[in-house]
């Protein structure tokens, strides 16, 4: 058998660019899927694997399943999380943090509630996308009202969206991240607290300085009476709604495993779903299939017919304008309407065939000699930490997905970040900081696309406003330069704070 050849780094680079600008084309002219197109890439990186660079075939295959089965637990987390989507929406927990986050808006706080507002949203649904198409629509409609230019809107509805995204475990990006890195699911969110709690309260100010400029401006309430009182006709709307997400959180803090944790609260919201009326039969549909509309789905269906729409509205004691209640109807049927099982599948397949092109990229050697280029000159912790922000972002640039930015750098960087010493959850914050929060500046990228679609913003227009986005890996970088937030690998595993460099006490 013959000797198995090392790939140039010319190569890699090609095979990766090549790949990188298929992706781009299914995105921006094809508009496919990019799952065949990794599928095709893998095989295109294993033909040359193995016929060129003579690795053993099976040995190639082997490294395809091993990668898989190192997602395993991101996509056993990520069908939990749309079980429990669909019972937190059924049961009132979804419905009633929007309802409690829409009371704060006023004209002097309008920027800052607007970014708790989606904050929470993405917080409560784990999805960005659906908290900018519709919170994120309504409140841009209530800025217009205030004269509050339409960029500088979006760009804070984003930087809360995309917030409480990546700190969600309900989120597809906050359980890939650390399903590529080798950690838990509440390891990385808390890890990325150090960077995300200082970049918010930076963020806060903020808005709350530039919302100072538009305090004469008057709200236009009839928007938000009508999204409250048709959520409250369809869903229980109580402040006990919120204990599922509370013992959520409880479990996260007590360091219970990430599964047991979540599906505890799938178990409670559960429970108050069949104290008020849902049967068994109903919430099996629901975990499965995810919710289906009921109030608002009647009222937008009735939208052409005013006395079928005044009966229907009349039937739920709901009390505003015919025109705002069907707007609003759509928004909410269009946040609502999701969860379950399910709907999943598109997420945890493309996991699979990111998994699958980088497994052959790492066990054939394409990703070695890229990753031996880049670390050639980095020395310290924070040049390491900056290299993985910066590759995130390149991905996001060339690769226009962000399930890549994180999985296709993960891959990469992880040697490096275990010869190092490093615990996991460093690396799984880095992919977040950079390749989930970027996504959205780039306007090729699935994320830049749908947000300006969305929110009739270009998305170069409201890129200086979306602060988070830009100012969070610069201060992940920074605060690593400085030695905060860096957590070593302990004896067992477990992450021991430390410096710029690995405690004595954990030196061999």
């Amino acid at each position: 058998m013959s000797e198995t050849r090392k790939p140039p780094l010319w190569l890699s680079l090609v095979l990766f660019a090549f790949v990188g600008c298929l992706i781009m084309a299914s995105v921006r002219i094809w508009k496919t899927d990019i799952h065949i197109i990794l599928i095709l890439g893998a095989v295109a990186a294993g033909i040359i694997g193995v016929l060129y660079l003579k690795n053993d075939y099976t040995s190639v295959e082997r490294g395809i399943i091993d990668g898989i089965m190192s997602g395993m637990q991101a996509c056993l987390i990520l069908y939990t999380v749309g079980t429990l989507i669909g019972t937190w929406i059924v049961s009132g927990v979804v419905p009633s943090m929007i309802y409690y986050g829409l009371m704060v808006l006023r004209p002097s706080i309008f920027l800052f509630a607007t970014l708790i507002i989606c904050t929470i949203s993405s917080l409560a649904t784990g999805t960005s996308w659906g908290t900018s198409g519709t919170v994120g629509i309504a409140l841009m409609g209530i800025a217009s009202g205030l004269g509050i230019p339409a960029p500088l809107t979006a760009g804070i509805i984003i930087s809360g969206a995309y917030c409480g995204d990546k700190m969600s475990p309900l989120s597809d990006t906050t359980n890939l991240a650390p399903a590529v890195s080798g950690t838990d699911i509440f390891q990385h969110v808390r890890a990325m607290c150090w960077t995300t709690l200082p970049t918010y309260a930076i963020v806060t100010v903020i808005t709350l300085v530039l919302g100072i400029k538009y305090a004469g401006g008057n709200i236009d309430a009839s928007k938000i009476e009508a999204m409250q009182s048709i959520m409250k006709a369809e869903f229980w709307i109580n402040p006990l709604a919120l204990i599922p997400p509370i013992a959520v959180i409880c479990l996260s803090a007590m360091k219970k495993p990430a599964l047991p944790s979540l599906w505890a609260g799938v178990f409670i919201a559960a429970g108050f779903a069949f104290y008020h009326g849902i049967d068994i039969k109903g919430m099996l549909n629901v975990m499965q299939n995810g919710y289906v509309s009921t109030v608002s789905k009647s009222i937008a269906d009735a939208a052409s017919n005013a006395e079928v729409l005044t009966k229907v509205l009349a039937d739920n004691n709901i009390s505003v304008a015919q025109d705002i209640a069907v707007k609003s109807a759509k928004n909410i049927l269009e946040l609502m309407q999701r969860g379950g099982l399910q709907s999943m599948n598109w997420t945890v397949s493309l996991i699979l065939c990111a998994f699958a092109f980088g497994s052959v990229m790492e066990s054939c050697g394409f990703m070695h000699a890229i990753l031996e280029a880049i670390l050639k000159p980095i020395k310290s912790v924070g040049g390491l930490i900056t290299a993985t922000l910066l590759s995130c972002a390149v991905c996001d640039l060339f690769l226009s997905d962000q399930y890549l930015s994180i999985a296709i750098p993960g891959r990469m960087f992880k040697p490096a970040y275990d010869a190092k010493g490093l615990h996991p959850r460093m690396l799984s914050r880095s992919l977040e900081d950079s390749g989930t929060l970027l996504s959205a500046l780039v306007p090729w990228n699935t994320c830049g696309a749908y947000q300006a679609g969305v929110l009739d913003v270009p998305t170069f227009e409201y890129l200086p406003y979306a602060f988070l986005n830009y100012l969070n890996p610069l201060i992940a970088a920074f605060l690593t330069y400085m030695g905060i937030g860096i957590f070593w690998r302990g004896a067992d595993g477990e992450p021991v704070k430390g410096g710029k460099t690995r405690p004595a006490e954990l030196v061999d």
